[in-house]
């Protein structure tokens, strides 16, 4: 019986622990249906916005298709790949603190257990510009469906614009 207690402790710390690995979770913004099916879901187009949890002053947005039907009611379906982003300065740029290129900015699951869709960031110095990339894979194939946006870090008010190469380790 004591072996019991410490897998349930060792389970809810590694839970807590990757909840508080990811982001915020997204706020839907709106959807639209595309297919319409008659006793199940809908499949749907779904708008989501992020804020940058290390680089204050931008925000994105992405669109995901939802599949409906009996695989979507249940949790189950495997989404598809087609993922487009657009982020923009939406405020004064305020570095969190130092990320290294390509770090993690969201992630959620795009199946049950085998495929994820991420978001990165990364900085072009020589242009001072923050660069995000989506793209999802997939434990066994991986996918090479990606989509990418800028943010040229403009000034904001008085302040002049942080330099994006000064906070990559």
């Amino acid at each position: 019986m004591t072996f019991r207690p410490a897998v349930l402790v060792a389970t809810l710390l590694a839970l807590a622990s990757v909840g508080a690995a990811r982001a915020e979770e997204p706020d839907l913004i709106f959807k639209k249906s595309t297919v319409w099916k008659l006793l199940t879901p809908d499949h749907k187009l779904a708008v989501y916005g992020i804020d940058d949890p290390d680089v204050e002053g931008v925000a994105c947005h992405y669109t995901v298709p939802e599949k409906g039907g009996l695989e979507g009611m249940f949790g189950v379906a495997e989404e598809v790949s087609d993922i487009s982003l657009a982020c923009r300065q939406i405020g004064p740029i305020r570095f969190k603190a130092k990320t290294e290129q390509g770090a993690e900015v969201f992630r959620a699951r795009r199946s049950l257990i085998f495929k994820k869709m991420q978001i990165v960031r990364g900085c072009d110095a020589k242009r001072n510009v923050l660069v995000y990339m989506v793209y999802t894979d997939k434990i066994v194939e991986g996918s090479p469906k990606n989509s990418t946006s800028s943010v040229p870090i403009m000034p904001w008010g008085s302040d002049a614009p942080p330099r994006c190469g000064e906070w990559i380790k």
